[in-house]
């Protein structure tokens, strides 16, 4: 089951990016850590801003669950029954309507704080970081970092408010329920990203340095993007954000690995193989090159993928060996290697060609 649960994943990016406009992220390709993070902010800056009252109205396509019904990530149970249930344009309320009672009324949340930017008036409207959210739930967050709580007070939905238990921080942090963590972690890349450089009235919080991450939230954050996978729900809220308001994508939704390639610098060293690691070199390896693995395999095909999930060419490997000779055609850029046995899925390893 896992080993199909993988060649699933590899088979679906291709089918989950569709929306993209053709060639959107081709001055990123084969480009790792800040030559990376620079080019995507190239990207993705200079976005079309829309005003904060602006923001209700948008919420009808980047956050409509269906039938009008608010997507609130603070409220909702994913495959159960939510304590309540906010209608568009009907419930909404600034920041003093809840009356200190969970479940009155929703509003407009800056998952990245209101004043770690300083109001600053492109972020305060980014539509990329701002989803409608229980207005009591909002209130109790405030500007406290996201993070994992030990103990502490429990919303309704199981999210929760207290000291952090992640190394590197002790202080008051708010728990999203797992399984919206990624959404905000991929929320928090898209910011550090579209803003950096642009950062100079920013202000430092436990969590950032203007708007950098710090270490010990980006080690959770990574985890984080790995715990709850890009959903339908992401990618629809990303496609409605690029083609009706901002005309600027999150790649980190339209790609997440793009955060392992960016800030962990061991993203492309380690492929599960049984759940065995196996380091692959050298990475970067060169355009027609040999790569090496460090035991000999025990797998009898090797797919090479773009970044969109398409098969660009299948090799049979020799029995026990430890190397494998890339297609000489393979231009420039950055891969995924899918290992197979008997048929099935027995790893998969991401490698850069220069």
């Amino acid at each position: 089951m896992k080993r199909q649960l993988v060649l699933f994943l590899f088979l679906f990016v291709g089918l989950r990016v569709m929306a993209q406009p053709i060639g959107y992220y081709d001055a990123a390709n084969g480009l790792t850590g800040d030559r990376l993070k620079v080019a995507l902010h190239e990207i993705i800056k200079n976005h079309t801003t829309i005003s904060y009252s602006q923001l209700w109205n948008a919420f009808w396509s980047t956050d409509n669950k269906g039938d009008g019904v608010v997507w609130d990530m603070y409220s909702d149970i994913p495959g159960g029954t939510s304590p309540y249930v906010y209608y568009l344009g009907m419930d909404q309320c600034g920041s003093g309507g809840c009356n200190n009672v969970e479940g009155t009324c929703y509003n407009r949340e800056h998952s990245w704080p209101q004043s770690w930017f300083s109001e600053q008036s492109t972020p305060r409207t980014d539509l990329h970081h701002i989803f409608p959210t229980d207005c009591q739930v909002n209130h109790d967050r405030g500007n406290n970092p996201y993070g994992e709580v030990s103990s502490g007070t429990t919303f309704k939905n199981g999210s929760k408010l207290g000291p952090c238990k992640t190394p590197g921080y002790s202080g008051t942090v708010f728990e999203p329920i797992d399984e919206y963590k990624g959404d905000f972690a991929r929320a928090y890349f898209y910011m550090s990203v579209r803003y950096y450089s642009e950062d100079g009235s920013w202000k430092s919080s436990p969590m950032t340095d203007k708007s950098e991450i710090k270490p010990w939230a980006m080690a959770m954050l990574l985890r984080w993007n790995k715990l709850d996978p890009v959903s339908q729900k992401e990618i629809d809220r990303n496609n409605a954000i690029y083609n009706d308001y901002q005309y600027n994508r999150n790649p980190f939704v339209d790609y997440p690995e793009y955060a392992d390639m960016i800030w962990d610098p061991n993203w492309s060293v380690v492929v599960l193989c049984d759940e065995t690691p196996l380091a692959v070199y050298p990475n970067p390896v060169q355009q027609g090159g040999t790569l090496r693995f460090s035991t000999a395999l025990d797998f009898d095909q090797l797919v090479v993928g773009d970044l969109s999930g398409r098969i660009l060419a299948r090799m049979e490997l020799k029995p026990q060996s430890n190397t494998c000779d890339l297609p000489r055609d393979l231009k420039p850029g950055c891969y995924l290697l899918q290992l197979f046995r008997d048929g099935r899925s027995a790893g998969r390893a991401k490698i850069l060609v220069n």
